[in-house]
């Protein structure tokens, strides 16, 4: 069913996993919806780097007419490499900055980021508040001591920590609240992408996936069972949510913290 007016959307990481199924949802809704990715996409934009940053946003200014009626920041990395941190954090709060403007031109806006469950894990503080502190140099150069010490796998956590901390720390503001924009973020578990797959096909590794993030409801999630969530928080319907942190992820949290995380 057509919806009742089509609305002008941006997708980051449009090319795969959730945001690629996110895409294909509203576009099946006859909304209009720019795609951007490393390649293939609306928008070629390396969100890894400076550049890339300003060429989405200039791009999205191009081809949005400038404005926009929703953001959806899924792109991603999940790698034991800073690039990690510079995509999943500097990437993706240098999008969300970069298009409100364009989403103050809009009507009924709304942004969410995907963040992750692990930013419920223990992190590294060195990369996390060098992130939130907005020193991307410093969280960089965290992040190689982390792989340098074989603790690479807590780049990806700690990078969406910072994420998921900024949401909280930022919705509220007089530049989002206050404009009537809604910001939140989304925490996956464990969800099928080919970012996953590979890993989750790799003997010990998934039972090591599984412990870290246990999913007693239904278990890993497809891409296609996260989009209709990001739809929802991005839609004109959702009036009074803002700074949540929604997660999406069979029970991790609550089988991880339990009632203490109330």
């Amino acid at each position: 069913m057509s919806p009742a007016r089509p609305r002008t959307y941006l997708v980051t990481g449009a090319a795969s996993g959730i945001g690629e199924a996110t895409a294909a949802r509203l576009r099946a809704q006859g909304h209009t919806v720019l795609g951007a990715d490393l390649a293939g996409s609306d928008i070629d934009a390396d969100l890894s780097t400076p550049e890339g940053r300003t060429r989405l946003v200039a791009r999205a200014r191009e081809l949005s007419g400038g404005r926009l009626d929703a953001v959806i920041a899924s792109a991603g990395l999940h790698l034991f490499d800073p690039r990690t941190v510079r995509v999943n954090y500097f990437g993706a709060v240098a999008t969300l900055e970069g298009l409100r403007p364009l989403l103050a031109a809009g009507a009924d806006p709304r942004a969410v980021v995907v963040s992750s469950l692990t930013a419920i894990h223990p992190h590294d503080p060195a990369i996390a508040d060098a992130a939130l502190a907005g020193d991307e140099s410093a969280a960089t150069a965290a992040a190689e001591a982390a792989v340098r010490r074989g603790e690479g796998h807590a780049v990806y956590g700690s990078s969406k920590n910072a994420l998921t901390r900024w949401v909280r720390r930022t919705a509220a503001t007089a530049a989002w609240a206050g404009a009537g924009i809604p910001l939140n973020a989304i925490a996956p578990g464990t969800v099928l992408t080919p970012m996953t797959e590979p890993m989750l096909a790799t003997p010990g590794v998934r039972e090591v996936v599984d412990s870290l993030i246990p999913m007693p409801l239904n278990g890993h999630a497809a891409a296609e069972q996260v989009a209709p969530l990001l739809d929802f928080l991005t839609s004109p319907e959702n009036t009074h949510v803002t700074g949540q942190i929604v997660f999406v992820d069979g029970g991790a949290d609550a089988t991880l913290r339990g009632e203490g995380a109330w």
